[in-house]
């Protein structure tokens, strides 16, 4: 199985330029005029998911809440560090999360629709209650 996790945005450029130019992602591709709707799809070539930005016409209607976040793992603290100066260079600066264990765990940001994002490169412990 495969993910992609689409969303709808005023706001397409400035997501390729946060997702691909800051935080290193890939332009995979993208679409115009698709039923009324242009598109991007960015992610990582060697990856099975990707996101999915979309903007037509009609606005989006959906408000992001402080626990709606994107959860990227980094492959070490010194990714992080570089991804972490990359945000400070364009004036991104860090939100405190909601969730405690994102508070101890990763570092988060929003991103230019106002959802969360937060690195970290703990390995999340998966429990089955």
């Amino acid at each position: 199985m495969k993910i992609r996790i689409a969303r709808h945005t005023e706001h397409l450029q400035p997501l390729i330029d946060f997702y691909c130019g800051i935080l290193g992602m890939e332009y995979l591709g993208g679409f115009t005029g698709h039923e009324g709707y242009d598109g991007v799809f960015i992610g990582l070539k060697s990856s099975d998911w990707h996101l999915e930005f979309t903007t037509s016409a009609e606005l989006p209607a959906h408000t992001p809440d402080e626990d709606d976040l994107l959860v990227f793992y980094c492959d070490s603290e010194a990714i992080l560090e570089v991804l972490k100066k990359r945000l400070e260079e364009h004036h991104i600066s860090p939100v405190e999360p909601k969730n405690p264990y994102w508070k101890t765990h990763g570092v988060a940001y929003k991103d230019p629709d106002g959802f969360g994002v937060l690195l970290t490169v703990e390995k999340r412990q998966e429990t089955k209650d």
